[in-house]
């Protein structure tokens, strides 16, 4: 990614939505974008194995975990299928876990923190909603921008 989320914030500040900094970035890309794909669940990761497994490459996958921190809704397997279909990145409002191979990875992953268990499988959630946590509200087709300095969401694809 050559966009630089803070030169999006002053070309585009009446446009532009940034998130709130709570965020730590746990996967190898440091840098990247691209159109957000939505999944909303709770201490359960099988829709997150679904979108994973189905989103176009190049999407950002942004997974509502509601804020929990008891379980991972992202290890190093799941990541390693993304690699490998391409996607660009994962925001997670919730855990991962095998944080020393996602850092090898070449793949984007910001999470709330990291926790060792692993979630529950029963398919439970939506996929395709717009969500809300971090202050911003992310909503499908939009596009994300993800830096050193922050996360930016934009409602188009931007080229600097």
């Amino acid at each position: 990614m050559d966009v630089k989320t803070t030169d999006l914030c002053d070309q585009f500040a009446s446009q532009a939505a940034v998130c709130e900094d709570i965020f730590v970035s746990f996967g190898g890309r440091k840098r990247f974008s691209g159109p957000i794909a939505t999944v909303r669940v709770f201490e359960d990761n099988v829709l997150v194995r679904k979108m994973i497994e189905t989103v176009p490459a190049g999407t950002v996958l942004v997974v509502d975990g509601g804020g929990s921190r008891r379980c991972a809704l992202l290890g190093d397997r799941l990541a390693a299928v993304a690699v490998e279909r391409g996607i660009a990145g994962f925001i997670i409002h919730g855990c991962v876990r095998d944080t020393a191979e996602l850092a090898r990875m070449d793949i984007g992953v910001l999470a709330l923190g990291k926790v060792p268990l692993k979630s529950r499988k029963e398919g439970t959630g939506a996929v395709g909603e717009t969500v809300r946590f971090a202050g911003v509200d992310w909503v499908p087709g939009h596009h994300v921008y993800v830096d050193e300095d922050g996360v930016v969401l934009l409602p188009q694809k931007v080229e600097l």
